[in-house]
């Protein structure tokens, strides 16, 4: 062996690092794909959050998606964002609320409110979590559907589409709030679900989506912004979110309460 002593004993000694730091990061591994435990000693639960975008006017209703994190978080669950890599329907200028001629990618815009992680939604498996959450926006409606372009005669995108007929399949409860029931409504045909209340006022200015629910076989149920509708049949758990004109604080506490109830069905 060429060298003197004292070079071979410092490449031993980078050697032995080596190893042990090796040794240290498999570990580390480990530890990051275990089941992680709640303050309260239980099994944290696993749930998926699909992003639409970022921006009520084009993507996710922000307000909903930081409050449904918050109650997330609270819980001890453990959370993972996705949203599609595609392309935006369109972007909107939320000072004016006019459409403008940027290109924006849903993943890439989904990113701000995940805080850069965020997964691709072609990614997410199914069988690596216990429920499934959408927060609303008018994203849902155009990234995730074309609800806004085509109303009662809309289709799902396959991805979504796929995911939530997966979930529902594995009876595995899933929570929607403000627009995105119509997911449900198309995905699970004949559900029953709430998003708000059907009959039109200053409080309740999108009652028509109540009504169209109807008209396409759901069963609506009206129910205030701090009340849920339970599905206890397919484990869905829908509530209004901004599809009331109510204060900030009381959408926050109604979500709240999805989150429970989403969270006792997993």
């Amino acid at each position: 062996m060429g060298g003197t002593v004292t070079e071979y004993k410092q490449q031993s000694a980078c050697l032995c690092l080596a190893q042990a730091k090796h040794s240290e990061g498999k570990h580390f591994s480990s530890l990051l794909n275990s089941t992680p435990l709640t303050s309260a000693g239980k099994m944290a639960k696993r749930v998926a959050v699909i992003l639409s975008g970022c921006g009520v006017y084009d993507g996710t209703e922000v307000h909903e998606a930081s409050a449904v994190m918050v109650h997330l978080s609270r819980a001890g669950a453990k959370v993972q964002m996705f949203a599609p890599d595609v392309e935006m329907m369109h972007v909107v200028n939320h000072c004016e609320g006019k459409p403008v001629t940027d290109k924006r990618n849903v993943l890439q815009e989904s990113a701000r409110i995940a805080r850069g992680d965020v997964t691709d939604l072609a990614k997410l498996d199914v069988t690596a979590f216990d429920a499934l959450i959408i927060p609303g926006g008018f994203g849902v409606a155009k990234n995730l559907s074309d609800w806004a372009t085509k109303g009662k005669d809309y289709s799902i995108k396959p991805d979504v589409d796929k995911i939530i007929k997966a979930f529902h399949k594995a009876k595995k409860p899933m929570g929607m709030c403000c627009i995105s029931p119509v997911l449900a409504a198309k995905a699970i045909p004949g559900c029953e679900l709430t998003v708000g209340h059907d009959s039109e006022c200053e409080k309740w200015p999108y009652a028509q989506v109540a009504k169209a629910m109807a008209e396409l076989g759901c069963k609506h149920l009206n129910k205030n912004v701090g009340e849920v509708h339970i599905d206890s049949k397919n484990k869905l758990v829908t509530t209004s979110a901004f599809m009331c004109n109510a204060p900030i604080h009381e959408i926050f506490d109604g979500l709240g309460v999805m989150i429970k109830e989403v969270l006792k069905l997993a």
